[in-house]
Parts: structure tokens; sequence; C-alpha cells
């Protein structure tokens, strides 16, 4: 998936099941990247973008995640597009759509306390091997080693976007233009997926991102602007 991707199993058991856990998350999160990898001439989805494969011939992911994909587009407006670089890609739900899977997977195969992170897109269930809450810091956008904020939960999604490793890669679809204002967006709320199409959105909108987000039923969110200030929404889990 061109990024890098840990787990973190909190839960006592033998060697022999955490591994096949984590193996099948792997295996999953490399299937995704088969299908859905912009970079890979043979994946479902250069196909679509190059006319050899009608959408409706494609597997059953692929049609999912387009057709949320559309859904997303009309609900923030247009600012999520999935073809805002002038090809088809939803890498901007993709990610984060495929750690929330793993998730509910492992989840459902009795893993109740672990954390994935693909990538600076979290989703934490549970607790930590300490067994308190996890905490998860946000990187800061000017320093890779430092984080702007710590968060603390026990079934929490959050992802970022941001323009200060790839540079101005998200673009804001309106203008065919690299987004501006905002360097980096967090969205805190239950399902991964959404959370990372909606900081795309926000970061593609730039300023009005702010106003967008407050507004935002069911999520919270962090920003950091170009002109470094931090923003918050109240609710936002901040670590004590």
């Amino acid at each position: 998936m061109g990024t890098a991707i840990s787990l973190d199993l909190a839960d006592d058991l033998p060697t022999a099941e955490l591994t096949a856990l984590a193996d099948a998350v792997f295996g999953w999160l490399r299937e995704v990247d088969a299908r859905f990898s912009t970079y890979r001439a043979d994946s479902e989805v250069c196909r679509v973008d190059r006319g050899e494969l009608a959408v409706a011939d494609g597997s059953a992911d692929l049609r999912d995640v387009l057709a949320r994909c559309a859904d997303l587009w009309a609900v923030t407006d247009g600012f999520f597009d999935a073809y805002a670089t002038g090809r088809l890609d939803p890498s901007g739900y993709v990610k984060g759509w495929a750690a929330q899977v793993a998730s509910d997977r492992l989840l459902a195969a009795g893993a109740a306390n672990h954390c994935l992170n693909a990538g600076g897109d979290v989703r934490v269930r549970g607790r930590s091997a300490t067994g308190r809450p996890w905490r998860i810091g946000v990187r800061h956008p000017w320093d890779p080693m430092a984080t702007c904020l710590v968060l603390t939960g026990t079934d929490l999604a959050i992802a970022t976007s941001g323009v200060y490793e790839r540079g101005a890669h998200v673009r804001d679809p309106r203008r065919g233009v690299p987004a501006s204002g905002l360097r980096s967006v967090t969205v805190v709320g239950p399902d991964l997926g959404v959370a990372d199409a909606y900081a795309t959105a926000a970061v593609a909108m730039g300023a009005a991102g702010v106003g967008w987000l407050d507004r935002l039923a069911g999520h919270q969110h962090a920003i950091v602007t170009e002109d470094g200030r931090l923003l918050h929404s109240t609710g936002l889990p901040l670590a004590g």
C-alpha cells in the first residue's frame, strides 16, 4: 500500500494464534494493494481507469468501494473526489477502509484489544497490554520526531491527511490545483474509511475545511494550519 503498517495485538493469546491473526491481517492488506493500487498496472483500479475493466465486472470489494466513494463525493459537496487527479484514485478512502475491515475481522476473531496503524490512519480497540486505554500520537507536521497532540481511547478510528510527507498531493477538485491553507487534518470517528475520506476532503477545502469540520456530526477533529495554528473540536479525546 506504499506505506508502513504496524499491528499491536494486546490480547493474552497463544503465540500461534496471534501469529495466525497477524498473518490474516497482512494477507488482507496485500490483497487490497493488489486490487486497488494505482502503481500496479494489473490492479483492478488501473484496469478500470484504462477502460479495460467495467466496474460491474470487477470484484465485490471494488464495486462497494467505488459506490462508497460516490456517496462521499455527495456528502463532501464534491471535495472528496476519486477522480481529483484526473484519473481514478480511491486511495483517500481505501487505506482507512482496508484497516477498518481488518480491525473488524480481528474483533470478530476474538482479538478485542488491538491497534492497527496504516501509515498514520489508526484503528484502536480495547486496551493496550498495560491495561490502559491506547495512546495515539498525531505527528507534528513540521517535525517528524515530535507530536502535536496525543489522543487516548478504547474504540477510536483516527485518520490524518496532510501535505508534510508527500507534498501537495491533495488537490482541490473544483479548481484543479493543489490544496492549500491546511497543513494537517486529523478526523476521529467510528469508521476509519469515512474518517480518512473526511480528512482528505477537509484538506482539499483549504481554510473552508475548518468550518465544515465544525459542522460535521459524530466526528471530532484537529487541524494545523499552514501558518502554524492548532485548532481542535472541544470533544477531541485528548490524553491527560
